[in-house]
């Protein structure tokens, strides 16, 4: 049996470990930077962080729990899930904590994985589970270094933060800060969010189960959302009527929550909808219309060691600053040198922006495997869908090269340059093309994070392995 190594211990990571667990394959092996398991769910602590993405759909298909406090879990609940399943399904025990992966190289029949404590391993399939929501980005603001209070990413929260009668200001106005602002305003002395493009917003439909409902929730609601979720899926066609009522359920609700036209204007996106993340929000609204909490507009110009000037002039005091800025979604294993068959790397072999077929496979990197790779993410839905299905695939093709007598799988040239030619066609007339965004790669502007649809086409399309698109090395 080919020994399978994993970069990570998120959800991305546990699929996959539990789907070769589940198969017979028992040199299954992780890798995590951090002190413990659970990927973002472990970083992100701040307050309000939950999940936008019910809780009965937002589980593996496999362990549906009974233990769902409520429709719309928060980080707790969501970290103690995720490690329950790793822990019953074996991949715990299986994985070296404190284990940063610094570099990969193909030697022609295995990948030597390289740490950095200077450590190494052999194994003969490597699955990169490190996600596109992993590495904080902070922006370069003139004279941040100069500020005196405490300064942090929203996902690099310090333990025992207390806030409370502070000036807080947070730099973003994404989902983070839509889930923090609500939990910061009724605290701070003043919260001042600094805003550069506002967002749809849904209201949540969230709301905490009675304890006679939580065994019945999953078998009840779990098919109930995934069919939602290929509905609101279509409101990212931009001018299809799902996308018509979609904004019109987006303003109303506006309109419902904010009475101040000025706000209201300012939170008014002017582009499609769908382009940017849709969010979802009850509490977010209210907290701007408090008196505390001042929305800004204008631009950052410079941070002073306790205030934030913006570039009409503005100096706005500040006792600590949140960075809810978002992510590297387009650094792809950023941080991770890895080196394919004569020597190519892949960051180069990417630098047009980052491409696998189905999102799994790099032509050129053999028995490298993608979680939650290239244009595989989702504007709607359940991503643990589509980090199942990937999974089924992995196991799939490992499964053929074992039964063939091979010991390298790797995609073809034209396999992979038909399914970018098609993901890349269907992307030409979404909404995601509409605006700049985390979605697309910054030099050549390919959308490269996101599918072009619901989830349903993608379990269609990777539930059996086609060896055609595959070639397969004895």
């Amino acid at each position: 049996m080919p020994r399978i190594g994993i970069i990570g211990s998120g959800f991305g990571a546990t699929a996959v470990a539990a789907e070769f667990l589940r198969h017979g394959y028992s040199d299954v092996r992780l890798w995590e930077r951090s002190t413990a398991i659970g990927g973002v769910w472990r970083d992100n602590t701040y307050p309000g962080a939950a999940c936008d993405v019910p809780s009965p759909f937002y589980s593996f298909s496999f362990a549906p729990s009974k233990l769902w406090p409520r429709r719309y879990a928060e980080q707790p609940d969501i970290l103690a899930y995720l490690r329950a399943v790793a822990e019953r399904e074996g991949v715990t025990s299986r994985t070296r904590l404190s284990t940063e992966v610094r570099g990969a190289q193909w030697s022609g029949t295995v990948w030597n994985v390289r740490f950095a404590d200077g450590t190494h391993e052999e194994v003969d399939v490597l699955v990169s589970a490190v996600g596109q929501l992993s590495n904080p980005v902070i922006p370069a603001i003139p004279g941040a270094q100069s500020f005196q209070g405490p300064a942090f990413h929203s996902a690099q929260w310090p333990a025992g933060l207390d806030l409370t009668g502070r000036r807080v200001s947070v730099i973003g106005a994404a989902a983070t800060a839509v889930q923090a602002v609500p939990q910061l305003a009724p605290i701070a002395e003043c919260v001042t969010l600094y805003q550069r493009t506002p967002n749809y917003i849904w209201p949540k439909p969230d709301g905490r189960y009675p304890l006679w409902y939580r065994p019945f929730a999953a078998r009840i609601e779990r098919p109930f959302f995934q069919w939602l979720g290929e509905q609101f899926s279509r409101a990212l066609e931009d001018g299809s009527f799902a996308a018509r009522v979609s904004r019109s359920v987006t303003r109303f609700h506006l309109r419902r929550q904010v009475a101040d036209p000025a706000l209201r204007a300012a939170l008014t996106p002017d582009y499609p909808i769908g382009c940017r993340r849709i969010l979802f929000s009850n509490n977010f609204y209210p907290a701007l219309c408090r008196e505390n909490v001042d929305l800004v507009t204008e631009g950052i110009a410079r941070i002073h060691p306790d205030a934030i000037e913006t570039i009409d002039g503005v100096f706005h005091p500040a006792d600590a600053i949140v960075y809810a800025t978002g992510f590297d979604a387009q650094g792809f294993l950023r941080g991770i040198t890895v080196t394919g068959s004569d020597g190519v790397d892949l960051h180069q072999h990417w630098v047009q922006g980052a491409r696998a077929h189905l999102g799994i496979y790099v032509p050129g990197f053999p028995n490298l495997l993608l979680s939650y790779g290239p244009n595989t993410n989702l504007g709607g839905s359940s991503i643990i869908l589509m980090l199942e299905a990937q999974a089924s695939h992995m196991r799939q093709s490992v499964d053929y090269m074992v039964a063939s007598g091979a010991k390298t799988l790797e995609a073809s040239e034209s396999a992979e340059q038909a399914w970018d030619n098609a993901v890349q066609g269907a992307l030409s007339t979404s909404a995601w093309v509409r605006c700049d965004s985390w979605y697309r790669d910054p030099g050549s502007r390919r959308i490269t994070s996101n599918w072009p649809g619901g989830t349903t086409s993608y379990v269609e399309r990777t539930c059996v392995l086609e060896p055609s698109e595959f070639t397969f090395r004895r």
